[in-house]
Order: C-alpha cells, then sequence, then structure tokens
C-alpha cells in the first residue's frame, strides 16, 4: 500500500495529524485477507415487534437469504397497524446504512434510531438492509444484496409490508456508503423495471453518499479534521471494498471517471428522480457536487441539497440535524 500520509498534503500551511487509519477504525487485516474488527465499536439494538411495547414505531427483522445471512429490519409507524389494510398505504423507503462498506448492521443503535426517527417523521416504512460486508465480501456483493432485498420485497407474503406498504411509492436510500449501494443499486434497477413489479421505484436518495477517485480533490485536501472520515481512512475504505487490482477510478467509486457510462441513461429513461445530501464540512463534498453534475449532464432529475458546515455522519449523532433532514425527504417524496 502506498504511503497514506503522502497523498495528504493540504495547500494550506496548518499541519496535519497523520493518524493510523486502521487504528482509528479499529481494525486489523488478516493474512486471508478477513478483517478483526473490535465488536463493542458500534453497538447494536434489538427490534421491538411487540405492539403491546409502547414505541411510536415497531420494527422486525426478516431473513431473505439464510446462506448469505442477510436479512431486513422492516420499520413500521405504530398508527398504520390502526389503518385497515390497503387504506392510506405508506411510502416505502429501502435503506442501505453506512459503515464504509466494512463496518455495522441494519441492528446498528446509530441506524436503528435514525430509521425509526425517519419512520415516524415521514409517515413511511423503512426496510433497512442487512448486506453482506467487505474484504470478505467485496463490491459488488453488497449491490447484489441491495437488489435481492428489492426482488424479495416485491414478492413477500410478510403481513406488514403487503398490508401497509405502498408499493407503487418506493425510494431507494442510503447514508455515506450506502449512499453509494444506492446509486449503483438504482443504475441497476433502472435496467430491470419490468422484473420488479409490483415495486414501482420513483426515486434515489443519496445521503452524504460516499464516492472516490485515484486523485485527491479540494475538499478532501482541505477538510483535514472530519471526526469520520480522517485522512487516509477513505483509502483504506476503497482498498477493502474494491474488487482486487482495482484502482479508486472503478466505476463504482468514480462515476464520473467514466462518463461514457450507459447506465445513467437507463436512469433518465425510466424518468426517477434522485436527491443528493450533504454538507461542506465533510471531505467527500466535492465528489458529491461532481456526481450530482455528471447526473444533470445526462438529463436525470437531480436534486441537491447541500449545507454549511457539519461534517460526515452528522445526522447520526445531532438530532436537530436529523430532523432538518426528515424536512429536506419529506418535500422530496
Amino acid at each position: 500500500m502506498a504511503n497514506l500520509a503522502d497523498s495528504q498534503t493540504a495547500p494550506s500551511s496548518d499541519p496535519i495529524v497523520v493518524v493510523d487509519p486502521y487504528k482509528h477504525m479499529e481494525i486489523t487485516v488478516n493474512p486471508d485477507g478477513s478483517l478483526t474488527r473490535n465488536p463493542n465499536r458500534f453497538p447494536n439494538t434489538s427490534a421491538t415487534p411487540d405492539p403491546d411495547q409502547p414505541n411510536p414505531v415497531l420494527s422486525k427483522d426478516v431473513t431473505f437469504n439464510q446462506s448469505n445471512n442477510t436479512w431486513a429490519r422492516i420499520f413500521l409507524p405504530r398508527e398504520a397497524l390502526g389503518a385497515s389494510s390497503g387504506v392510506n398505504k405508506l411510502p416505502l423507503i429501502v435503506y442501505y446504512h453506512a459503515g464504509g462498506f466494512i463496518h455495522c448492521s441494519a441492528a446498528t443503535t446509530g441506524f436503528h434510531l435514525f430509521c425509526s426517527k425517519m419512520a415516524l417523521e415521514l409517515q413511511a416504512i423503512v426496510v433497512s438492509v442487512e448486506y453482506r460486508l467487505a474484504p470478505e465480501h467485496r463490491l459488488p456483493a453488497a449491490y447484489e444484496d441491495a437488489m435481492e432485498a428489492l426482488h424479495w420485497i416485491r414478492t413477500t407474503q410478510e403481513e406488514w409490508l403487503k398490508q401497509h406498504a405502498d408499493f407503487g411509492n418506493c425510494f431507494l436510500m442510503g447514508s455515506s456508503s450506502g449512499g453509494n449501494i444506492a446509486f449503483n443499486a438504482g443504475l441497476r434497477a433502472a435496467g430491470e423495471v419490468d422484473d420488479l413489479e409490483p415495486l414501482k421505484i420513483q426515486g434515489l436518495i443519496l445521503h452524504q453518499p460516499f464516492f472516490g477517485g485515484s486523485q485527491k480533490v479540494e475538499s478532501e485536501l482541505r477538510v483535514v479534521n472530519d471526526p469520520i472520515l480522517v485522512p487516509g481512512v477513505s483509502d483504506v475504505l476503497w482498498e477493502l471494498s474494491l474488487p482486487i487490482g482495482s484502482d479508486r477510478d472503478h466505476e463504482y467509486c468514480n462515476p464520473t471517471a467514466t462518463k461514457e457510462s450507459k447506465l445513467l441513461e437507463k436512469l433518465v429513461s425510466v424518468g426517477w428522480k434522485v436527491l443528493v445530501t450533504g454538507c461542506d464540512g465533510d471531505p467527500l463534498i466535492d465528489r458529491q457536487v461532481g456526481v450530482v453534475k455528471l447526473m444533470e449532464e445526462k438529463g436525470v432529475k437531480v436534486k441537491s441539497h447541500f449545507r454549511e458546515g457539519d461534517h460526515h455522519g452528522v445526522d447520526f449523532t445531532q438530532p436537530a440535524k436529523a430532523k432538518a433532514l426528515f424536512l429536506v425527504l419529506k418535500e422530496f417524496i
């Protein structure tokens, strides 16, 4: 691996504190290429399916591929239980969690709380997908799991979805690496519209999506104090996630490096709208703006909402920021 510190030379004179990205993420790469992760770094929360408990949002876990150990956590606003079956069905948000492709779960406490609040604020059903992690399962494994979840949703007899979800009003959403998954799964789904019936996807929501590239962009050099993406972390995440032998201009990482891509044209032809959200305190902001510009050039119906300040992942730690985000999502949906 190249010396990560060498690629982190900022244009300003401010000294950069070089952090060991492996130590920062509490991971060790094993000789067989797998990771040892600190099991206590990201606590989990159990689902809350019992309607007799006073939770405003109920949740339950349903397996969709036992051999891959992939499953989904479904979030249902309690009020929906009182509605007659088929009456006032709720929008369906299929959500892919963050974690740099290598960490976390649909059960991770931060994402459980985020999805629960989102279901309540938007009055929507949220299906949070448990996908396989890299480097044990490198990309495109997560994209394949994302697609498999969609096919499971369209055929499932699962009661909450069948009775309360509006399959004609579905959005794919992800945060950070999950935003990358929502984007790449969305490109695939755009080519399988007929096969996904009766599921009708209306758009994609890319929340602080994780993109990269071989050459550093200005924001990656300027924003060196982000608490999540300290210098070097993104490099390691891509090295552990991309197919072996790929550089960071691979289309999974850097859509703007392959501008002739036919996949975006499919996104145009199906007429889906795309929302990209972020903030200028995130080192990835220039990447996100670049992908927005690319979609605009291709004729995709894209909207962006970028705030000043903040940092990567801020909406998971500050409830007021999450609430502001949900207002933007509500308007979009």
